[in-house]
């Protein structure tokens, strides 16, 4: 019998008995043929691949990631996936969606076509994320069908909006989930459901949402697996308690890793998915279910049922394993061909100028002044109460506390407090919108920050401690059409250039990560404190994200879902 590879010796995972099976494994036409004890004297023609005993495992398949996290295009995003061994991905893009409405998600999935790593996208289901917010561009109704005709959408991405499902049948997303279940049954739809429980998390299954990536604790983990819901495990949710339960639980088909949100230096010093693999053993995980949480749990969420396993008729992406429990990767196979070996060189063809020239012309707004980092309040002199949002160590939930601040000439004294300044700045040149907040706790201490990169509307966020610091952040940004600026004393310490869109650059993955290793520690030599001040700092514009966070509308209470006052009494 003819084969085009044949893999001697080699340690096969079994995914439907979750075990390692010692044989050889055929491969036809870029699917699996054979796994058993066979070899050359049944199989001719093949190229030889020498196992030495190693471990075969089947390429890793993350089902929910949004590329634009990492700051690179589709094609750098897939270099980093393939020599971390992950083959299959089903990336969100509504972070472009955001800023170019659908033209965006269309041109993402043109950026992907030539990728190693299989794309299969999911469809932004909340662009904008509240109505409480301006944004570049939306997704509608009309927009969902046309996506749906490319066949290549695998889900509908994270419901966002989880307020107004539960509190208003006739918003926007209620009426979307209605046309999905009516036109598309058979479509997956992905949630982003933090905190809620009881009669809210029931009635946002009964709208059709049936999984939740947010951070996980114990209590909302069981109700949400109790109440049918499949839970996508990320990084920030695998805590001690939350690894124990899974792994002395008998929820194997319930859950999946995915990684969400990746920085590029993380990527490129910790991997990617075969880090939360990698990590999920060395936290008492047996690898084969490790492995089983990685491949064929999230390929049979999405109804990718040719993948996940080694089994005859599955598309042949695998890995080959020297060290199972360190998941030390020699070789990555994509549809049976050789993309990566830890022995040969691996090389990025850098592609510039990509996407469309009005991507790169996105930022609208004009220099600022000092004076636009005042806060007007119509209120007589004296000391107010006042909102601050206070930013913790660890999550990307904020608390709101109160703090008395003094008011001179209808002006907020913001610089005379203990408290810094979050201003937001519509960018995309359709009301002129902006507003004012106070910050805290693990956030800067000194200097500013300015950025485009501010989920999910993308217009421009700036965070100080001065007024100087923060209008030359700012500005450098809006010069160079979107980016991550950090200044102290005057002087720019860091800048991040992404001028596709505001929240994306073309530059090498290696050159990236450099850059946004530096912006880290530079945001860290400002006082940040935080796991990743990067993402910490990107969602302080997050509307869907408990509990006080700030869009060019104002300040939003999250969990009430509407506008709130800087000033408590008004």
């Amino acid at each position: 019998m003819h084969a085009d590879v044949l893999i001697l010796d080699v340690h096969v995972f079994n995914s439907y008995f979750k075990k390692f099976e010692r044989g050889n494994v055929a491969v036809q036409s870029g699917k699996f043929l054979y796994i058993g004890k066979r070899g050359v004297e049944t199989f001719v023609g093949a190229e030889i691949i020498e196992g030495r005993g190693r471990y075969m495992i089947p390429g890793l398949v993350d089902i929910h990631l949004h590329i634009e996290s990492t700051m690179i295009t589709p094609a750098t995003f897939s270099y980093g996936l393939i020599q971390n061994g992950v083959t299959t991905i089903v990336p969100e893009p509504h972070e472009m969606a955001n800023v170019f409405g659908v033209e965006g998600v269309h041109e993402m999935m043109t950026a992907s076509q030539n990728c190693v790593a299989d794309m299969f996208y999911a469809i932004p289901s909340s662009v904008p994320a509240t109505p409480m917010e301006t944004t570049g561009g939306s997704i509608e109704i009309e927009d969902i069908d046309e996506l749906m005709k490319t066949g290549n959408m695998a889900c509908l991405g994270e419901i966002m909006n989880y307020v107004d499902v539960i509190r208003d049948p006739d918003c926007k997303t209620n009426q979307i989930l209605r046309h999905i279940r009516t036109h598309y049954p058979d479509l997956t739809i992905e949630g982003h459901t933090p905190k809620l429980l009881d009669l809210d998390l029931h009635q946002l299954i009964y709208a059709g949402i049936d999984s939740d990536h947010t951070h996980q604790s114990i209590e909302g983990m069981t109700a949400r697996i109790e109440a049918g819901m499949f839970i996508e495990i990320q990084e920030k949710s695998m805590t001690e308690d939350i690894m124990d339960y899974l792994i002395h639980h008998d929820v194997s088909e319930h859950f999946c890793f995915i990684t969400d949100d990746v920085m590029t230096d993380s990527f490129v010093e910790h991997g990617h998915l075969n880090h939360l693999v990698r990590k999920a053993i060395a936290m008492g995980m047996q690898p084969e279910d490790a492995i089983y949480a990685a491949t064929l749990t999230p390929a049979k969420r999405m109804k990718l049922y040719d993948r996940g396993s080694i089994a005859p008729n599955k598309t042949a992406d695998f890995l080959l394993l020297s060290d199972l429990s360190k998941m030390v990767i020699d070789e990555v196979y994509k549809d049976g061909n050789k993309v990566f070996s830890i022995e040969d060189e691996y090389v990025q063809n850098v592609q510039v100028g990509q996407f469309p020239e009005h991507f790169y012309h996105s930022v609208k707004l004009s220099v600022l002044g000092e004076n636009d980092f005042d806060v007007p309040v119509a209120v007589s002199d004296g000391e107010y109460t006042c909102r601050v949002m206070m930013i913790k160590d660890g999550s990307t939930f904020t608390e709101e506390h109160h703090e008395l601040v003094s008011v001179t000439d209808e002006l907020l004294n913001w610089e005379e407090s203990p408290h810094g300044l979050i201003a937001t700045f519509e960018r995309y040149g359709k009301n002129g919108n902006r507003a004012y907040g106070l910050i805290g706790g693990d956030t800067i201490k000194r200097g500013a920050i300015a950025t485009t990169y501010s989920h999910d509307n993308h217009n421009l966020l700036v965070v100080g401690r001065n007024r100087q610091d923060m209008m030359i952040a700012a500005n450098e940004v809006i010069r160079n059409q979107g980016g991550f600026c950090v200044v102290d004393n005057g002087e720019i310490r860091s800048f991040l250039h992404l001028p596709v869109g505001g929240i994306l650059t073309e530059e090498p993955l290696i050159k990236v990560a450099s850059e946004v290793k530096h912006l880290r520690t530079e945001m860290e030599r400002l006082g940040y404190k935080h796991y990743n001040p990067i993402m910490s700092i990107s969602t302080h514009s997050l509307a869907v994200s408990p509990a006080l966070k700030i869009t060019d509308y104002g300040l939003i209470n999250v969990n009430e879902g509407k506008v709130v006052s800087l000033i408590v009494d008004l």
